[in-house]
């Protein structure tokens, strides 16, 4: 089965429900044509991310050699007990308590952008507020000097669009894996306050140490600015649960797993390959095989969830996978879920009327296997009020 077309992409839901109500299991083939394995269904979801037979080493042999250096390495790329000996030293660095500290910044870049907006008539709000804030946090956290972000902001929009195609995204992979062995030198040099030098205590690689900034700059940019997106455009849609939060304000955090459920930032799992043949659901796949799961389809599974494709800001029970499960757990979840519940809060406040200024059919979203977030969300910015 093809997927990943057009309409998949302007409303993959109807063909996910589809695919979910026939099994939880389905041999598909990319947009590109490459053939894998689906998982729709929670259940074998849970067991697909916590299946250590599952290997998430992909092939980088093709690489030039600078990307495959860094990307070989990467603590996503990588299995136990390669992986929990990275991601422990990484832990040690990436505590909650460096990340709790970034919420005054966080809503220093918050309330400026939201300035900014408030000068324009019908602003974008996913270019104009949802990626340079998560983009803006994700340098302060690493270290990057104001000076280096606008090349930095170029080559990182490159990588994660994808839009200048192979050559182009490949070229600004070297020049941002170029841009980071410099800047660890710096920070080996003359440490700081920020996390890169808290890694150069815990890492003695600097593959390693390219690696993991790679991975906390692509994860932690476009998936938190679909949060952010994906929050305004399904409360537009429920206006009733718009209403709610209005009114309780203490809704915002069920608002962010609401959001994380039902419109997942990240579309499907990274890879995993089967390194022997591996029984999930009534389907036995044979070792070597790729298998995604689709976060968009197992938090809406309906064996799972009541009421499954409604926004319910009293939902209690999150139990959704959009951070995955296991010991490939985002160890950025606790940033992201930060970020949005202060970008929600205060834009929200500031305008409290916020409504897209184009009807829902005319927006597109981005296309691709991975992501899951608007191309652009032109809002009307009424009844705003103060700073």
């Amino acid at each position: 089965m093809a997927l990943f077309d057009d309409a998949y992409t302007a409303d993959p839901h109807p063909v996910l429900a589809r695919l979910r109500g026939s099994g939880p299991v389905h041999r598909v083939r990319s947009a590109a044509g490459i053939p894998f394995w689906l998982v729709t269904r929670w259940d074998e979801a849970r067991q697909v991310l916590t299946d250590a037979s599952l290997s998430k080493r992909q092939p980088v042999d093709q690489l030039p050699a600078p990307l495959r250096a860094a990307l070989a390495t990467q603590m996503l790329l990588r299995d136990p007990p390669d992986h929990t000996r990275l991601r422990r030293l990484v832990s040690a660095a990436f505590t909650g308590r460096r990340v709790q500290a970034l919420e005054p910044e966080i809503v220093r870049i918050t309330d400026r952008l939201l300035d900014g907006l408030a000068t324009e008539a019908e602003p974008d709000l996913i270019g104009r507020f949802a990626v340079p804030l998560p983009f803006a946090v994700i340098c302060e956290l690493l270290g990057v000097p104001e000076e280096d972000r606008g090349p930095f902001r170029a080559w990182s929009d490159v990588i994660i669009t994808g839009g200048s195609g192979p050559a182009g995204m490949a070229e600004a992979m070297a020049e941002i894996v170029a841009y980071f062995r410099d800047l660890i030198a710096r920070k080996a040099a003359r440490p700081a306050e920020d996390l890169l030098s808290a890694l150069l205590d815990v890492l003695d690689d600097g593959d390693d140490l390219v690696g993991m900034a790679l991975l906390l700059l692509v994860a932690g940019h476009e998936t938190t600015a679909n949060l952010i997106g994906n929050a305004v455009y399904l409360l537009s849609r429920w206006p009733d649960q718009r209403d709610r939060l209005r009114d309780d304000p203490d809704l915002l955090p069920a608002l962010v797993e609401e959001v994380l459920r039902l419109a997942s930032p990240a579309a499907t799992s990274t890879y995993r390959v089967t390194t022997r043949p591996t029984t999930i659901g009534a389907t036995t796949i044979p070792a070597g095989e790729q298998v995604l799961v689709s976060l968009l389809a197992v938090n809406r599974d309906p064996e799972r969830f009541a009421a499954a494709d409604t926004l319910d800001l009293e939902r209690g029970d999150a139990g959704h996978l959009a951070f995955g499960h296991g010991v490939h757990f985002c160890l950025g979840a606790p940033l992201a879920r930060l970020e949005a519940r202060v970008a929600l809060g205060r834009l929200l406040g500031r305008f409290p009327d916020l409504r897209p200024a184009v009807p829902a059919e005319d927006l597109r979203w981005r296309s691709g296997l991975l992501m899951h977030g608007l191309e652009a969300l032109p809002v009307r910015l009424t009844g705003a009020t103060g700073p």
